[in-house]
């Protein structure tokens, strides 16, 4: 049984959340956010989500990748870009994994970390609009 928990008010949560929304608005499938700080030093939070085509992936990295860059000034890491069959994009505390939806069902690694906590995704304030339209506070 998935377990949720209750928003952290971090930083990281912060962002997790946000690439959430920008793959969702994007219309990645199955988003999926998992905060697995408590049980691996890899990483605060996992966000899986996927796309039916290589050409999908590609897009919803190169976006997540664009807006965490003008909202938040950060770059991530970058594995897989290549073949875009599972892209990862790290930014050090939270890993993206962005798989093609027939590689995420054969490598299934969400079930490795089916004891951390779900993170619910609530819905964009703006959706499919550019962060760098926004107005910060």
């Amino acid at each position: 049984m998935t377990r949720t928990t209750p928003p952290k008010t971090s930083r990281s949560h912060e962002q997790a959340i946000f690439i959430a929304q920008s793959a969702n608005d994007k219309k990645a499938e199955d988003v999926l956010v998992l905060e697995v700080g408590d049980l691996t030093s890899i990483a605060d939070y996992f966000i899986f989500a996927s796309g039916e085509s290589e050409r999908q992936v590609r897009g919803l990295a190169a976006f997540i990748e664009k807006e965490m860059t003008l909202r938040y000034h950060t770059h991530p890491i970058i594995e897989g870009k290549e073949t875009a069959n599972w892209i990862l994009l790290d930014y050090g505390n939270i890993i993206v994994h962005i798989f093609r939806t027939d590689i995420r069902q054969y490598y299934a690694l969400e079930k490795m970390w089916a004891d951390a906590p779900q993170i619910t995704i609530p819905e964009s304030e703006h959706p499919s609009v550019p962060a760098r339209l926004l107005v910060s506070g």
